[in-house]
C-alpha cells in the first residue's frame, strides 16, 4: 500500500505542476480517495486553497517564502490546460496582457475578463484573490466560434508567431507564455478583444475609454476582423466598431468588406440625451471625455 502512494504522489507531481490548481473532482477522477488528499495536505504536498480546491506549494524554501497563493494567471491555465475547460482571456484584460493597458483605466477592483462556451465552476468565485472574475458567454458574441478544441488542445493548422512568447491558434485565438515554468495562457487576439470590449459599452466601459483604446489600434489584421465582423452577432458591436474606426481614419480599414458585415436596420439609443449619428443611426456623446 505505501509503494502503490508513492506511486501516486510520484504521479501527481509530474502532472500537476507547482501553483496549479485542481478541484477534488479532478483528484477523485486520478483515484486519489478523500483520505489520501487530506495525508497530502497534512504532509504540504497539497495545499487547500478554498474549499474541494487544491494546489500544489513551491518546493523550494525561498519560493515558499516569497508565495502569495494564485494569482488569476494561474487559476485561467488552470482551467484551460489541466482541468480542459473551454475557457479564455478575452476583452479588457486580454488588450490589457497584449500591451494596449495605457490606453485603459481601470477603476476600483480589478476586473479579469473571461469568455467561455460553459460557465465556470462554482469554486472559481470563491478563491481569495486580488482580482474578481467576470464571466461572459462566447456564443453570445460570436457564431461558430465554440472554444471547444480549442483552448487546451494544440491544433494541426497552427499560424506563425505573433511574437516573442506567442503562437496563433487561429483567426481570433493567441497563445502567450506566462509565468517561470512558461505556462501557456489562451486568449483573444486584439482583433477579437476589441468587440469584444466594444460589447461592454456603455454599461462597463465608457466611450471615452473606448475611443483611446480605438486610436491605438493601428495594426490590426483587416483579414482577421473580417471573418469576426461576419460572424459577429451583435448589430451595436459592428456598428460602434466601424463609428470608432472612421473617427480615428485607420489604414486597415478601407480593406474590410462592409458589404458582407450585417449592420443591421433601425436607430439603436445607446447614450440618453446623446446625438445621433445618421450613418450607423447609433446615438453617441456629444463629447468623448472621461465621464462617458
Amino acid at each position: 500500500m505505501e509503494q502503490r502512494n508513492k506511486g501516486k504522489l510520484n504521479w501527481l507531481q509530474r502532472n500537476l505542476p507547482e501553483g496549479l490548481v485542481v478541484d477534488a473532482a479532478w483528484l477523485k477522477r486520478q483515484g486519489f480517495s478523500s483520505a489520501l488528499r487530506s495525508k497530502y495536505a497534512t504532509r504540504g504536498w497539497l495545499e487547500q486553497v478554498t474549499r474541494g480546491v487544491y494546489r500544489r506549494p513551491p518546493a523550494l524554501l525561498f519560493a515558499r517564502e516569497q508565495d502569495t497563493g494564485p494569482r488569476w494567471q494561474n487559476v485561467v491555465v488552470s482551467l484551460q490546460t489541466i482541468l480542459e475547460r473551454p475557457v479564455i482571456v478575452g476583452g479588457r484584460t486580454a488588450l490589457e496582457v497584449q500591451g494596449f493597458a495605457h490606453y485603459l483605466s481601470a477603476a476600483g477592483q480589478r476586473e479579469v475578463h473571461l469568455y467561455g462556451d460553459v460557465a465556470l465552476p462554482k469554486w472559481v468565485g470563491k478563491l481569495k484573490l486580488d482580482t474578481k472574475f467576470v464571466f461572459h458567454n462566447a456564443r453570445k458574441l460570436f457564431k461558430n466560434r465554440p472554444l471547444i478544441g480549442n483552448v487546451a488542445e494544440r491544433e494541426g493548422t497552427q499560424q506563425a508567431s505573433d511574437g516573442p512568447g506567442t503562437e496563433s491558434l487561429r483567426g481570433d485565438l493567441v497563445r502567450q507564455i506566462w509565468g517561470q515554468w512558461n505556462w501557456p495562457l489562451t486568449m483573444s487576439t486584439p482583433e477579437r478583444a476589441v468587440l469584444e470590449l466594444l460589447n461592454e459599452v456603455p454599461e462597463r466601459e465608457t466611450f471615452h475609454q473606448a475611443d483611446m483604446l480605438m486610436e491605438g489600434l493601428s495594426n490590426l489584421s483587416p483579414r482577421k476582423l473580417q471573418t469576426l465582423l461576419v460572424e459577429c452577432r451583435s448589430i451595436k458591436v459592428k456598428r460602434l466598431f466601424f463609428w470608432f474606426a472612421e473617427r480615428h481614419d485607420h489604414a486597415w480599414l478601407p480593406k474590410l468588406d462592409r458589404n458582407d458585415v450585417d449592420l443591421g436596420s433601425g436607430k439603436r439609443m445607446l447614450v440618453r440625451g446623446g446625438k445621433l449619428d445618421r450613418k450607423f443611426n447609433i446615438t453617441v456623446p456629444e463629447k468623448l471625455d472621461a465621464s462617458v
